[in-house]
């Protein structure tokens, strides 16, 4: 197609095997109208109809919120080609076309932005369809429906106003006029009765759905550019509430929840797409399809399998079955879960329909995250209330909370909640996310709750009907027992029991699937994995998710042990160098325990050592009790205790006595830390033969001059270490890069240094002038007002702080060829990050142990990208 065409042209139709658009164009035409047009071409029975591009929407949205007379010039053109092809007329009160008027993003956003069904009734029309259709009930169904539909997503009136009155009209034909008053009360305006004038309304309400504070979210949620707008597919109506031999329904061609290669879906009869979605009558499975409708069922079951060929991926296929005809509304790929999406790539790696590099760009990082969530201890004693279906699987326990805005609430004060709805609609999503699982009594598997659950890998039960909800008191009803706001619950998505209070859980164990996905990730990626970990436990735990070595073991958290930290304690209140050493003899065989441990555990990957890094006073008592006992242990005078903490104080800690000036100030302290390191390396090699890559790191340099005083004692004591014990190890000195200075003056550092690790936590604090502690209060707004893209802490500050690793490896590899270089802050286990630090050109990521499996995926992704 004319590439100056696709600026200029509009509106796209398709329909009877012929199409404008097809599914590489999913940017104009959105992932709705570009997989319609792609079917179309398929031969695949798809409604005719046409599609509205997103520059449109774009040009709508940034000029007034008009639709400009071009653009309703192509509609019309195209309504005539649809009313030729259909030998039908829009707004013919004998022959009348009605329209679904859809939106469609090139990313999808289910059920973020709007819909309008039946567009085209009005009191004339209507009767048009009663003859057409010899069938006055669905005739007002319709007319009712699109009423409904049309206020609420048009004129903007709440849609339980409708519901209210529905309920209490004895007829559709009274609740049709009804709903007409409520229009005329709301807006001061008969309804709209100009077809014309519906058809353009509706389309300014898609576009303007672009901006429903859900599709911000979502999109925030998803990184999906806000500036890209939405399609609008305008389609011919097939109807599946024409009567029992009409249905609509919603089906994956792989189960969404575990993978199987099994047809995974749910319909409802006599009932519009809808009535599924909104999961306010329980749906039907398909094997009930198959046996009320079997000529349709055979037809589709042929068509899936067409589709998921074609696309190469699990498919998500809206259908109609209108008076015993299949029609397809709507193919995407399917959202599923973690397990699901690992499962699937797998499978269809072995079925030869993709290849591994595929499989493993398929699969993101978050569902490696996914995966690890914990499920029911089978030992644990439990008390099941209630089971409903088992929409997304994992378990987790929480307070109730009854209302989406609460469910933000008990997030931002770091309290676990559960979200507990009739059923849950696009106006949830906020507090979907803040919530830690979900829990309806309404709604099936492929319900609003469930599909938004599956893809954010929460924990999700619905259609758990034993439940009565109460939302206005905020209470929820098991047979005699009531729950209420702040009681704990615990669900198990992968089950659908839900149980009373906190159930113990345990660790997922990955299956064979994740070791194969795993094992292809490592094979594309070049940039090691390891993990922060700081005790023999850790390092174990690490080694199980894949970590090829230790890149930050913290000593001081060595010292918090109840029996280790009063010898600590007693270091730091001595008067004198000798009585520090003395106090230091006391912590030296605790250090080489537990060096011996994580050394053991680790053989023979590398182990980064930090010296110690905080300031002295975090080792200290501050409240009354803590005195006195210290005091007491140490044998002076709670007074003597006092003036040292006092003394001990700093303004601002963070930047004061603490990393390399502590060992500069009292040297003694990083001498026994290498004592005991060298000397375990030393014992294990003689005594166990196991061969260890020490590195020991020195923290917060800001000069060379720094580093040089402290390294030269460093290689003094292991050298001495070694010689005495007649054992040869290499070992390597370097320095963490976590202060601006340092990485402005890398080349000095590097040219006495075996390697760089940057601590990107401190690094952008200094980098900001910000405090990680405090700064969480007001970063959330500067990310919601657009300051800031992300939370630096969570993610690389690519432009600030990304600029100071780039130059730091850049100068220093340059004065030192042979320099080692990685990242060892909390970024080592962000995908956004890893991504960075191998376009940088590092040699590792470092992370905590149950993030080593998403940081293996992130760097064989960044490899792949790349080639």
């Amino acid at each position: 197609m004319d590439p100056k065409l696709l600026k200029t042209k509009k509106v796209y139709f398709f329909g009877n095997g012929y199409a404008e658009g097809s599914a590489s164009m999913t940017k104009i035409l959105g992932g709705k109208g570009a997989h319609l047009s792609e079917m179309t071409l398929l031969g695949i029975p798809v409604p005719p109809g046409f599609t509205i591009t997103t520059n449109e929407c774009v040009h709508y949205l940034n000029s007034d919120k008009r639709i400009s007379q071009n653009l309703k010039t192509e509609v019309l053109y195209n309504i005539k080609k649809l009313e030729k092809l259909l030998n039908l007329r829009f707004g013919d009160r004998k022959m009348p076309l009605l329209f679904s008027v859809r939106s469609g993003a090139e990313a999808s956003m289910p059920g973020m932005m709007e819909t309008v069904l039946n567009l085209g009734l009005n009191d004339e029309t209507v009767e048009g369809l009663v003859e057409t259709s010899h069938n006055e009930r669905f005739a007002y169904d319709c007319y009712r429906r699109f009423l409904q539909m049309f206020g609420s997503v048009v004129l903007g009136i709440e849609a339980k106003l409708f519901e209210n009155l529905a309920g209490t009209s004895t007829s559709l034909k009274q609740t049709v006029q009804s709903f007409k008053a409520l229009i005329r009360e709301k807006t001061g305006k008969d309804f709209e009765q100009d077809v014309h004038q519906q058809l353009w309304k509706a389309i300014g309400a898609v576009f303007d759905s672009w901006n429903l504070p859900r599709a911000e979210t979502y999109r925030k949620l998803n990184n999906i550019p806000s500036k890209l707008g939405t399609a609008c597919t305008v389609q011919a109506m097939v109807f599946g509430n024409l009567g029992e031999n009409s249905a609509t329904g919603v089906a994956f061609t792989r189960n969404p929840s575990t993978g199987e290669k099994e047809i995974f879906g749910e319909f409802l009869e006599n009932a519009q797409g809808e009535d599924v979605v909104a999961g306010l009558r329980t749906p039907l499975s398909l094997h009930v399809m198959k046996e009320k409708h079997k000529a349709c069922y055979k037809k589709f079951l042929s068509l899936q399998s067409r589709l998921e060929g074609h696309y190469k991926d699990m498919q998500d296929i809206e259908f109609t079955i209108q008076n015993g005809e299949l029609f397809l509304l709507q193919t995407r790929t399917g959202k599923r879960s973690a397990q699901a999406q690992i499962k699937i790539a797998v499978d269809m790696v072995e079925e030869g329909i993709i290849d591994q590099k595929t499989a493993v760009l398929r699969v993101k990082p978050e569902h490696i995250d996914q995966m690890l969530h914990p499920r029911i201890d089978p030992k644990t004693k439990k008390k099941k209330i209630a089971r409903g279906l088992p929409a997304s699987p994992g378990a987790v326990s929480g307070e109730i909370v009854f209302n989406p805005d609460d469910a933000l609430v008990l997030k931002e004060e770091g309290k676990k909640c559960l979200l507990v709805r009739r059923e849950t609609s696009a106006e949830d999503i906020h507090g979907m996310n803040a919530a830690c699982g979900i829990l309806t009594t309404l709604g099936g598997m492929t319900s609003h709750a469930a599909v938004v659950a599956r893809g954010m890998g929460k924990p999700c039960v619905v259609g758990c009907g034993e439940l009565i909800v109460d939302e206005k008191k905020k209470s929820l009803q098991v047979g005699e027992n009531i729950y209420r706001e702040g009681d704990i619950l615990t669900i198990d998505g992968s089950t659908g029991d839900v149980f009373e209070g906190k159930v113990s859980t345990i660790e997922a164990e990955s299956g064979e699937e994740f070791k194969t996905l795993m094992a292809w990730a490592d094979h594309f990626r070049s940039m090691k994995v390891r993990a922060n970990a700081d005790t023999p436990q850790d390092a174990y735990k690490a080694r199980e998710f894949g970590a090829e070595g230790i890149g930050l073991c913290r000593t001081e958290h060595m010292f918090f042990d109840e029996h280790r930290i009063l010898a600590v304690r007693e270091m730091i209140l001595s008067k004198t160098q000798s009585e520090r050493k003395k106090a230091l003899e006391k912590i030296l065989p605790y250090q080489k325990e537990d060096f011996l441990g994580i050394f053991r555990a680790m053989a023979p990957l590398p182990v980064t050592v930090r010296l110690l890094d905080p300031p002295l006073h975090e080792f200290l008592p501050h409240d009354e009790k803590g005195i006195k006992d210290l005091a007491k242990d140490l044998g002076c005078e709670e007074e003597e205790v006092k003036r040292r903490i006092a003394s001990l104080q700093e303004y601002n800690p963070m930047l004061g006595h603490r990393g390399c000036r502590l060992g500069i100030s009292y040297p003694e302290i990083y001498h026994v830390q290498v004592q005991a390191l060298m000397e375990a390396v030393c014992e294990l090699k003689k005594n166990e033969g196991l061969y260890v890559r020490p590195e020991i790191m020195i923290p917060l340099i800001s000069h060379v001059k720094e580093y040089e005083f402290i390294e030269k004692d460093i290689r003094a004591i292991c050298d001495d270490i070694l010689k005495k014990n007649n054992v040869s190890v290499k070992y390597f000195v370097g320095t963490m890069i976590e202060l601006p200075r340092a990485a402005l003056t890398a080349d000095e550092i590097a040219k006495k240094a075996d390697f760089f690790s940057f601590g990107t936590n401190d690094l952008t604090q200094t980098t900001f002038g910000l405090s990680r502690d405090d700064a969480g209060s007001f970063l959330f707004e500067y990310v919601q007002k657009n300051i800031l893209p992300e939370n630096p802490f969570i993610s690389l500050d690519k432009e600030g702080v990304g600029k100071l690793i780039t130059m730091a490896t850049q100068n220093g590899r340059a004065a030192n060829p042979t320099l080692k270089v990685g990242i060892c802050g909390e970024h080592g286990g962000d995908p956004a990050s890893i991504q960075f630090c191998f376009e940088n050109g590092l040699d590792y990521v470092s992370c905590s142990p149950y993030r080593v499996p998403v940081a293996r995926l992130a760097a064989a992704r960044a490899a792949l990208m790349s080639s």
